[in-house]
């Protein structure tokens, strides 16, 4: 038996019924799960290819995989060949069995961030590997490893690392024939600073060798619900990838293929989308602050990474006693123990609410 960690969010159970109790209901930022409707033009496009009797490709549509690569080159001036791009089933499934599909052995390392997804460690275990939370990778020193991570912007930090450091993790790896794997899921909301993807060329030389990059569009689009997101990068790791997905039957369903299709040919409900968030995140910071809370890095995504100088679970303990629940910072690494992670993903109404019991 592959020994797992506790999935973290049991532990927040007490604190969310503290938080139920709330005169005026609970008030709920532990997650970033997304609240907004889908936009109405992907809506249209998934009933439109519900009639989707046969199978569908793994690889994804041609015009799924040519959606992709021009939403990059629009979005992020990056360039691959639609060939190189694959659909998953949601990010999160490709994070947890990456090491296993890249065949990363037992008693090899998966690096990721000392802060970090849980999933990354969790996949590295699947795969029988051991998992190794670091930001220093000289540390290493010589050792080669299969695999390592890289999370800009990063969930729970909301920290962006700039060309110079990733172009660095990159030369790292190419010197001792590791894969770099970026999870960019968050990629198109920097707020003071703006993300640059792994594959960008001022990061990776034009050469996509050794990388492969990590998209969602559950934040851009809501399509959390759907399980949309997409892998590319290094052609023959992604071919490598398809191979093995063809024979496990990981397939993102057709009538899924077709919306996220049209959502990412679609920028105006990203933007409209992204204001929103922009909003709210304004709200939240300034109420915390004005509250007593630090909040550090931040500069990107959907989460405020943020402390009052004590212990996360009695930052956790005390909001949720105002029907507010927070997720401790200890879920992402014990270099958290002292901050907590809040998700602007709530609605306007329940922002607000959270804003006026910070008062």
């Amino acid at each position: 038996m592959i020994k797992l960690p506790d999935f973290p969010w049991d532990r927040l159970t007490p604190y969310k019924e503290v938080a139920q109790a709330h005169p005026d209901g609970i008030a709920d930022l532990s997650i970033g799960t997304p609240v907004d409707s889908v936009p109405d033009v992907v809506r249209h496009a998934l009933a439109a290819a519900s009639d989707s009797p046969g199978y569908p490709q793994t690889h994804g549509t041609p015009a799924l995989r040519a959606a992709a690569a021009g939403w990059l080159a629009r979005q992020h001036g990056v360039t691959v060949d639609p060939e190189a791009v694959l659909p998953v089933i949601g990010t999160k499934e490709l994070v947890a069995w990456l090491p296993t599909l890249l065949d990363v052995r037992a008693g090899d390392r998966v690096i990721f961030p000392e802060l970090a997804y849980p999933t990354y460690d969790v996949g590295a275990r699947l795969a029988g590997a051991e998992p190794f939370a670091t930001d220093g990778l000289v540390a290493l020193g010589p050792e080669r490893v299969p695999l390592v991570w890289v999370n800009s912007p990063s969930n729970p930090t909301g920290r962006v690392l700039p060309a110079g450091h990733l172009a660095k993790v990159v030369a790292w790896a190419r010197e001792r024939g590791a894969i770099v794997a970026s999870d960019e899921c968050y990629i198109g909301l920097g707020w003071e600073e703006q993300p640059v993807s792994i594959l960008h060329p001022d990061v990776c030389g034009g050469s996509h060798e050794g990388l492969l990059a990590v998209h969602s569009l559950s934040k851009r689009s809501n399509l959390a619900g759907y399980r949309a997101g997409f892998v590319t990068g290094d052609p023959d790791l992604v071919a490598r990838l398809l191979e093995v997905r063809k024979h496990a039957g990981m397939i993102m369903p057709g009538p899924v293929q077709a919306a996220m299709t049209v959502a990412l040919d679609d920028d105006a409900h990203a933007e409209e989308q992204r204001a929103r968030y922009a909003a709210r995140r304004s709200a939240l910071r300034t109420a915390l602050v004005s509250a007593g809370w630090r909040i550090e890095y931040s500069t990107a995504g959907l989460y405020l990474w943020a402390s009052d100088g004590s212990g996360c679970w009695e930052q956790v303990r005390r909001l949720s006693e105002s029907g507010i629940l927070v997720a401790p910072g200890d879920f992402y690494g014990v270099a958290g123990k002292q901050h907590i992670r809040i998700a602007i993903t709530a609605t306007d109404e329940r922002i607000n609410a959270v804003v006026r019991r910070l008062q």
